[in-house]
């Protein structure tokens, strides 16, 4: 069973640090200026931070949540309850449309000569989407199957990455109203799904569903970034740091 961080103050303390690191990589990311096309080498690394995390270290743990939404009983969902793979694939499914419906936008407004950029209804479904997603990684700092300093670490860098690439997705959709707004709400968000883990504790079964729709909103994100043919992805760039990464959590 998951044991909170609670009953240790100094990992506590750490994941509140990180929390607020987390926060200033949306704040500050913006700062590096990465060259989007041919896209940058430490984006295209970053991206395989981020995969090789899932692939790893969470779809493995998944299994494990697997056999404990199995252990339940019937519940309201029992076909969802028993099957944590689809919460994933349903994560996967909610940013990939969320990524259509940004780019739909951009291209009628581009036809309509008013800018290469998404309409404020799409900005905002967008921002609220990803601030519950960051809320979510938030909660998790605290809330994790696998507990433990190393753990907790390893989350981190591979979620801090993943942050650095969505932030350079959501300023290509959004431009300079990102910059000025979301920017700020997502790295709010960060902090009070800490917050929210920091005073709340769920059982087993809500952690393995957050978990998988993480795992799949994490997939997705990435992927939209790198698989594209008008990025010019760098693809030993995505593998070096795939390996990388593997490499340090398998030896961890």
């Amino acid at each position: 069973m998951a044991v909170s961080f609670l009953s240790a103050p100094s990992n506590f303390v750490l994941s509140a640090l990180i929390a607020i690191g987390l926060a200033l990589t949306h704040l500050y990311s913006g700062r590096l200026r990465f060259k989007r096309i041919p896209r940058s080498r430490w984006l295209s690394a970053a991206g395989g931070v981020s995969v090789a995390y899932v692939f790893v270290h969470i779809l493995p743990e998944l299994s494990q949540h697997q056999n404990v939404l199995q252990d339940l009983g019937e519940g309201i969902i029992p076909f969802v309850e028993h099957h944590v793979y689809l919460i994933a694939l349903l994560g996967l499914i909610v940013f990939y449309g969320l990524e259509r419906i940004a780019k739909l936008s951009r291209q009628r407004r581009h036809q309509e000569g008013k800018g290469d950029v998404t309409t404020t209804s799409v900005f905002w479904l967008h921002i609220i989407s990803f601030a519950i997603y960051n809320a979510l990684i938030g909660y998790l700092l605290l809330h994790r199957e696998e507990q433990g300093i190393t753990s907790l670490l390893l989350f981190a860098l591979a979620m801090a990455m993943h942050f650095v690439v969505n932030d350079d997705g959501l300023r290509e959709h959004h431009k300079h109203v990102y910059d000025r707004i979301g920017r700020w709400i997502l790295a709010a968000a960060i902090i009070i799904g800490w917050v929210l883990g920091s005073s709340t504790e769920i059982d087993q079964a809500a952690i393995a569903v957050l978990f998988a729709f993480l795992a799949g909103g994490v997939v997705l994100n990435v992927l939209k970034e790198e698989l594209p043919e008008e990025r010019e992805s760098r693809f030993w760039s995505f593998v070096l740091g795939a390996a990388i990464y593997t490499a340090l959590l398998l030896a961890l």
